[in-house]
C-alpha cells in the first residue's frame, strides 16, 4: 500500500453540491493542495455513482491523489480506488476486508475512543473522528468531540486520524495541533464561492503548525 498524505481530504459530496459540477469542485481543490479524496452520493443510483466516480478515479490518478469511496464497495472496486470509507452501521470492517484484500484502505467513522480502539483492532487503516465542532453537514448530528475529545482519542490509537466536523481556516491549525494526521471537509471547500481560495486557505492554516 503506498503512503497516503492524510493532510487534507475533501468529501465530495454529491447529494449537497447543488447545481455545481462535483468533479470541478474536485480538480479545482486538488490543484490547491487537497491530497486526498472521498467520494459521497449516497442518493445517487448505482450506474450513475459508478459514471461519477470513473471520471473522477482517472484525473485523480493521473495527479497521484488516491480516491476513497463513501460506503459501496462495488463500487471502489469498479472505479479501482484506493479504498472505502465505511461508517458504524455499514458493511462490518471484516467481511469488508474480505471482499477488498489487504491491498486496499479501509476507512471507519467513529466518536468514541472505545469505537477508535475496536476499528483498529480490526484492521482499520484510518479513522474518521467527528464531529469535532458543529457542523450542518450531517442530520443525525453524534456528541461534539471538541479538541481535547480529539486529543483523547488520538493518544489512543497509532493509525491515522482524519479529524472531520465543522472545520475551516479559523480552527484547522488548532485541530492539526492536536496531533491528527489530517482533515476533512465538505462544506469549507465545497460550499465556498471561490473553491481555490478556500483550498489555498486551509492548506495555509494546516501548514502553519
Amino acid at each position: 500500500m503506498k503512503t497516503i498524505n492524510w493532510k487534507l481530504c475533501l468529501v465530495a459530496d454529491s447529494d449537497t453540491a447543488g447545481e455545481r459540477n462535483i468533479l470541478s469542485i474536485i480538480e479545482e481543490a486538488t490543484d490547491e493542495g487537497v491530497t486526498l479524496v472521498q467520494l459521497r452520493g449516497k442518493k445517487l443510483r448505482t450506474r450513475e455513482f459508478l459514471e461519477l466516480a470513473l471520471k473522477a478515479s482517472g484525473f485523480l490518478g493521473a495527479k497521484n491523489i488516491p480516491l476513497i469511496i463513501n460506503d459501496r464497495i462495488d463500487i471502489a472496486l469498479s472505479c479501482n480506488a484506493a479504498g472505502v470509507h465505511l461508517g458504524q452501521q455499514d458493511l462490518p470492517l471484516l467481511y469488508a476486508r474480505k471482499i477488498l484484500g489487504e491491498n486496499k484502505l479501509i476507512g471507519i467513522t467513529i466518536n468514541t475512543a472505545k469505537e477508535a480502539m475496536a476499528a483498529e483492532e480490526r484492521g482499520a487503516d484510518y479513522l474518521g473522528v467527528g464531529p469535532v465542532f458543529f457542523t450542518t453537514t450531517k442530520k443525525e448530528l453524534k456528541p461534539l468531540l471538541g479538541l481535547e475529545g480529539l486529543r483523547a482519542i488520538k493518544e489512543k490509537v497509532k493509525i491515522p486520524i482524519l479529524a472531520i466536523g465543522g472545520i475551516n481556516p479559523d480552527n484547522a491549525g488548532d485541530v492539526i495541533a492536536t496531533g491528527v494526521e489530517g482533515i476533512a471537509v465538505v462544506s469549507a471547500i465545497q460550499a465556498a464561492e471561490d473553491v481555490r481560495k478556500a483550498t489555498r486557505e486551509l492548506v495555509e492554516a494546516i501548514s502553519a503548525k
